[in-house]
């Protein structure tokens, strides 16, 4: 009777118990609200009762956005975000297919791109030289379900105190993978999508989306995390092999993550290395495990490269690589203090955009965000798009100030990357700081620079409002109706 009541509460036969999230994998809305158990819609509804937005202050920060943005001026009546985005000179038109990588803790400073002299990921690092790289990007903020959410959504997840997939009033949200019109949309992930209701937020909003999961696949789980990351991109690419159609396909990795698993079939190709602790600690790793673990992403990335290489689709792809977040810690020795001691580290991640004989390798220090990773793909395609998020297209030469914005849930702070300085402010006391992102000098906030820093916290606070907003607002049911981008 015990077991039977268990199983009741839980809700079926795995890792993960019945979530609501699971209903929206129905594919359709009727289906899932009708599937889902009123109290506990109403009792996960409660948890995000604090949840709003504010229409004065979002409405005195609109034309900071239409002006940042292209938006049309008039929207600020309505709120209108939504703007059709026309195909840009040199667009391509053979369609090609979109395989983007969402690379876990894949944080910049302990990588091989900056300089680290323990040179993690070297097969990486030749990728950059033959890619388009953006070495100032940063993610909106910290965590896999953040990073996920923006990367999908194009907006900042700014809710607190847990994440915005896991808000049911947030369940609905346009993305523009599916102004990919006619293309196959696949998800592969070695584990399941069962956590922070994942599953949910992909397949109720990406039309016609096919998961793979740890049970798609041949491969053994190694751990709590699934199959390897070895084993997901070469049964991925045996999938993208096989496809008739041009496709986009996300990837999302996860061996660089505790327990940092490194399995016993690639330990004769993939050999450990020890290295002093000290030289660990100084240049940004916790332990030998975290260590090898990050070689070991590098030593996956080489063995999907290789394979897809051999295969037909890959002269007419465009691989995208991003890491959902960084990871907090000791930059010193690469970076100037305030990646340290802001925190800056926790967010800043490689961005490369790696298609051989399509894209020409540039390394470009723009400062850019992970919201604008699926405007930019759709920039290149020979196609208009709607765009009613908040990011950009990175290759459009008319765009205006360079930013990133970026939230931080665990510290209630929220600020912007911009030109030279790191900008932030506390939500609840309205202490504000600015430093320097390219030296160690002291900001003189009180001088030439305080008009500067007016303007950071201009930007933040409309920034802010609009991901508050767009959570809630940005839902793909409604009518689109947006003017032409300027």
């Amino acid at each position: 009777m015990i077991l039977v009541c268990g199983f009741m509460i839980f809700g079926r036969f795995n890792q993960y118990p019945l979530r609501w999230s699971d209903a929206f994998a129905l594919g359709n809305d009727y289906k899932a609200n009708l599937a889902l158990n009123p109290f506990e819609s109403f009792f996960n509804s409660l948890k995000f009762r604090k949840t709003s937005y504010d229409l004065a202050k979002l409405r005195q920060g609109y034309p900071i956005l239409a002006d940042y943005l292209g938006l049309d001026a008039d929207g600020e009546r309505t709120l209108n975000f939504t703007r059709l985005v026309q195909p840009r000179p040199g667009a391509f038109s053979n369609r090609p297919n979109v395989v983007l990588v969402l690379c876990e803790s894949f944080s910049g400073y302990k990588s091989s791109m900056w300089g680290n002299p323990l040179n993690t990921t070297p097969f990486f690092d030749s990728l950059t030289r033959n890619g388009l790289f953006f070495d100032h990007c940063f993610t909106p903020t910290y965590g896999t379900a953040r990073g996920v959410w923006a990367t999908i959504t194009g907006i900042p997840d700014v809710e607190t105190p847990t994440t915005a997939s896991r808000n049911p009033l947030a369940v609905n949200q346009r993305t523009i993978i599916n102004e990919f019109k006619n293309y196959r949309k696949l998800y592969f992930l070695g584990g399941s999508s069962s956590w922070a209701n994942i599953r949910g937020l992909l397949t109720n909003n990406i039309d016609g989306l096919q998961m793979y999961e740890e049970d798609s696949y041949k491969s053994p789980r190694i751990d709590v995390w699934g199959i390897s990351d070895k084993n997901l991109f070469l049964e991925a690419n045996q999938v993208l092999a096989q496809q008739d159609t041009s496709f986009f396909a996300i990837i999302q990795t996860a061996d660089n993550h505790r327990p940092y698993t490194i399995p016993e079939e690639d330990r004769a190709e993939f050999q450990l290395k020890n290295v002093p602790v000290d030289s660990l600690k100084r240049y940004g790793f916790e332990s030998l495990a975290e260590y090898n673990a990050f070689r070991y992403t590098d030593f996956c990335f080489r063995k999907f490269i290789e394979a897809a290489s051999r295969e037909t689709y890959f002269s007419n792809t465009i691989f995208v690589f991003v890491g959902d977040h960084g990871i907090p810690g000791d930059a010193n020795a690469m970076f100037p203090r305030s990646w340290t001691e802001q925190r800056l580290t926790a967010e800043h991640v490689p961005l490369l955009f790696y298609a051989p004989g399509l894209i020409a390798p540039d390394r470009s220090g723009q400062i850019c965000s992970q919201i604008d990773i699926l405007p930019t793909i759709a920039g290149m395609m020979d196609q208009p798009y709607v765009n009613s998020a908040l990011g950009r297209d990175l290759l459009d030469t008319t765009r205006r100030d360079q930013l990133a914005f970026i939230f931080d849930p665990d510290y209630a702070q929220a600020g912007v990357i911009k030109d030279d300085f790191f900008y932030r402010h506390h939500l609840r006391t309205g202490k504000q700081e600015m430093v320097s992102i390219r030296n160690d000098d002291k900001v003189d906030v009180a001088g030439q620079n305080q008009s500067v820093m007016q303007n950071m916290l201009s930007i933040t606070n409309a920034l802010h409002e609009a991901s508050k907003y767009l959570i809630l607002n940005n839902q793909k049911g409604k009518p689109v109706g947006g003017a032409p981008a300027k």
